[in-house]
């Protein structure tokens, strides 16, 4: 392990995330909202805690193995996550306790979008900037931004980029350097959320709310600036806005750069997984809204409105709202939570456990039926015109059983800090799965959850957004050892 090279790595982008405190503190005094002295502390904290260590391990130079990489990733988004609380800290209206904080920052960077803040409409506006920040930070992946400035550092950073995206995702080279590749990525991302901040505003929206709905909306994060969220603009064009780009940011980013490099809009429906992701959207789609009319929850018109609107920004775990679906009929929102663990593709902004995954685990499910049925038939499993080898498959179920294990024992703790049932599993499903709101006590807000709790679901975040095996990796004793 180098730890000196980790350190230094560390440092630097400490120094660089501390710039991001700048722009809301600008805002802050052009204002005049009062907050413009938290921002300014917690920029020169940040700023100068990541000077310092990077002071004393300036000099160190290695090339990064892939262990390094996991140490990086997993400590960068937990060392950002407890700075990037500082301003929910020092802001003088906020009066949050540290877990509070800390919880509100890791949820913006993991693009949870669960908050334990509420009146929002009333808060200071560099305070609502910041919180959309955070998480169109978090959507790109800052460790994919990085590492278009590691190279230039003398650092490589493929085995970031890989630790960052394990499992059976898309060839991630998209240009024959990575950090060509990470510029692509970080391109394509600007320019949606470009297009959806002017769709927003020609709806009529402001230009501010505009840009932090953009913000969040391409993150498929689910912040808002208002305790309404999307149902504060009682307007149905926002609406399908919303819907288009949050199914787009759901789709993986190297489809988006393929298909746009070409101008071609065939690449979309040649690829298996955003196939397999927008048919099981329409399906799930159809049945909500055929159950929302079908009860008469709603009129025909707004069970389509609101059943398409709310199955796109739960199955992508955006977790935007224009109503409060928790008291729907039993079967919608449960369907919904259980729709946000197969989130959305590989490679894109969504939490859950990935659409790549579940299409994997569909067909050796049908694989299995079929050789049931001729037992004697060689049966391969393929994506696309692709042959799947049996090392992926095993990584996939893997993948699948350790994640359900880790969603009972975190299910567990939180019932064992006097959670109810409904509460736990909806609050635990929602943060692994990078979801935000759940249902019971955490339908509207988390801030009524125990401190222990909090800290609790802080993890499940970060376990959600590093897809398990980066973080839980660092627990295993063959990880140190040389």
């Amino acid at each position: 392990m180098h730890f000196a090279v980790i350190a230094r790595i560390v440092g630097i982008l400490l120094m660089v995330f501390s710039a991001t405190m700048l722009i809301p503190a600008i805002i802050s005094l052009l204002a005049a909202d009062g907050a413009v002295m938290a921002f300014l502390i917690a920029f020169v904290l940040c700023f100068g805690c990541g000077g310092i260590v990077w002071l004393f391990v300036r000099r160190a130079r290695s090339e990064l193995n892939i262990r390094d990489g996991f140490l990086v990733v997993a400590l960068f988004w937990t060392v950002l996550g407890c700075f990037g609380s500082l301003p929910f800290l020092l802001a003088e209206g906020l009066h949050l306790p540290l877990s509070d904080a800390v919880f509100e920052s890791i949820s913006g960077l993991t693009t949870t979008g669960a908050t334990v803040i509420t009146g929002l409409d009333e808060l200071p506006v560099s305070i609502l900037f910041y919180r959309q920040f955070l998480q169109w930070l978090g959507g790109i992946g800052i460790i994919v931004i990085a590492v278009a400035i590691l190279p230039i550092l003398g650092i490589g950073g493929m085995q970031l980029y890989r630790a960052e995206t394990p499992g059976p995702v898309k060839d991630s080279k998209l240009t024959p350097r990575i950090t060509g590749t990470a510029k692509a990525l970080f391109l394509i991302y600007l320019y949606l959320t470009i297009a959806c901040t002017a769709a927003y505003w020609l709806a009529g929206m402001s230009g501010f709310d505009a840009l932090c709905h953009a913000f969040s909306t391409v993150a498929i994060g689910g912040f808002s600036t208002h305790d309404a969220s999307l149902g504060y603009f009682d307007n149905s064009m926002i609406l399908i806005i919303a819907s288009v780009f949050m199914l787009l940011a759901g789709i993986n980013f190297g489809v988006h750069f393929f298909a746009w490099r070409s101008r071609r809009f065939y690449h979309y429906l040649r690829d298996s997984e955003t196939r397999f992701y927008l048919f099981a959207v329409l399906v799930s789609c159809v049945v909500i809204v055929s159950f929302l009319a079908y009860t008469k929850t709603y009129t025909v018109q707004e069970s389509v409105l609101l059943g398409v609107f709310h199955t796109i920004s739960i199955a992508t775990t955006t977790g935007f709202a224009a109503a409060d679906f928790a008291v729907w009929p039993a079967f919608v929102p449960v369907m919904l939570i259980l729709l946000s663990f197969m989130g959305g593709c590989g490679g894109s902004t969504a939490g859950g456990m990935k659409v790549v995954r579940v299409m994997l685990i569909t067909k050796q499910g049908i694989r299995e039926l079929k050789q049931l049925i001729h037992p004697h038939a060689i049966i391969p499993l393929k994506v696309g015109n692709k042959r799947v080898d049996a090392k992926t498959v095993s990584a996939v179920w893997s993948f699948f059983a350790v994640y359900m294990f880790s969603f009972l024992l975190i299910l567990l703790a939180l019932m064992a800090s006097n959670m109810d049932y409904t509460t736990a599993f909806s609050a635990t499903s929602a943060t692994l799965n990078n979801l935000g709101p759940g249902l019971g006590d955490v339908s509207a807000h988390y801030g009524d959850v125990s401190r222990s709790a909090k800290w609790v679901l802080c993890y499940a975040m970060l376990l959600g957004r590093l897809e398990i095996f980066t973080l839980l990796v660092l627990f295993t004793p063959a990880f140190w050892k040389h």
